[in-house]
């Protein structure tokens, strides 16, 4: 399989080499600190960190999923990848942006706790509920991410196969299929709307539960940067997989995947934390 990357430009690609190298490696550390941060200090040692990490980890799985091999191909002029590695990129790619959904599902989850019951908060949100909250979402992900990428791989192709994107995506290789895709369509639009209903709903509560607009100001003063970060990550993955794929759209998502695979990592590890977990907004009343 060759993969046709950004651009044809040999100069150009030697930029961008260096550019997405600085851009992959400020987040990949970024993460990284604060994964080790997280593990080794007792009094991080709490629900919303505990999510927390897992986010930075699921961030720096993705984008070494993508980002090395895409790297290593801007430096050559033909760029190759083997079916195995196209596989993995497929499988990988979908169970962990699916795992990211419900992790951040999660986190909502916790806010929800937190701003609402903040006294009920230990006992609601206890180790074993948080182990449950994340072990789910990389199981879901994985199973759905190893059943889509079968689908994918069961169809037929052209003999060889120029994949136009910077790694091996659901769409592009869609359009280079010689059989029936149907199946394999509807069930991209099953389980992307299936896993963005769902996952959305988790951060409904904590609005519709404000019975002031006091409570629903001091729930959004706590929880922005959380729906800031949730508004950017689907709408990206929206444009991405819930399109048919033509060449308009193949070319369009490419530079949407740039922007979820190297700019949307470093924008996650924030503090989401509510800052007036004390209050409890859910009863607050008008004055």
């Amino acid at each position: 399989m060759i993969l046709l990357g950004l651009s044809d430009d040999a100069v150009l690609e030697k930029i961008l080499f260096g550019v997405f190298l600085v851009i992959y490696l400020i987040p990949l550390v970024g993460n990284l600190c604060m994964t080790v941060l997280i593990r080794t200090s007792s009094h991080l040692h709490t629900p919303m960190y505990f999510f927390l990490g897992h986010l930075s980890f699921v961030d720096i799985c993705h984008s070494s999923n993508i980002t090395p091999n895409m790297l290593y191909n801007f430096l050559l002029d033909q760029k190759t990848i083997f079916n195995a590695g196209c596989f993995t990129q497929c499988l990988l790619f979908i169970a962990l942006v699916i795992t990211e959904f419900y992790i951040l599902a999660s986190m909502a989850a916790d806010h929800y706790v937190a701003i609402c019951s903040p006294l009920h908060h230990s006992t609601r949100m206890s180790k074993n509920i948080c182990r449950s909250l994340v072990t789910v979402p990389y199981t879901y992900g994985f199973l759905n991410g190893l059943s889509q990428t079968l689908l994918t791989f069961h169809l037929s192709f052209y003999g060889s196969l120029e994949i136009n994107h910077f790694y091996c995506a659901d769409s592009p290789l869609l359009m280079l299929a010689c059989s029936d895709t149907s199946v394999k369509k509807m069930a991209i639009f099953v389980v992307a709307g299936f896993t963005r209903s769902s996952s959305l709903s988790s951060f409904c509560p904590t609005f519709f539960n404000m019975h002031s607009a006091e409570g629903r100001y001091k729930a959004f003063f706590t929880y922005g940067s959380h729906l800031a970060t949730v508004t950017i990550f689907y709408g990206t993955l929206f444009c991405m997989y819930l399109r048919p794929p033509t060449e308009k759209s193949v070319e369009e998502s490419k530079i949407i995947a740039v922007f979820y695979a190297f700019f949307e990592p470093s924008a996650e590890p924030i503090d989401l934390q509510p800052k007036e977990q004390g209050c409890d907004p859910c009863h607050a009343t008008n004055d």
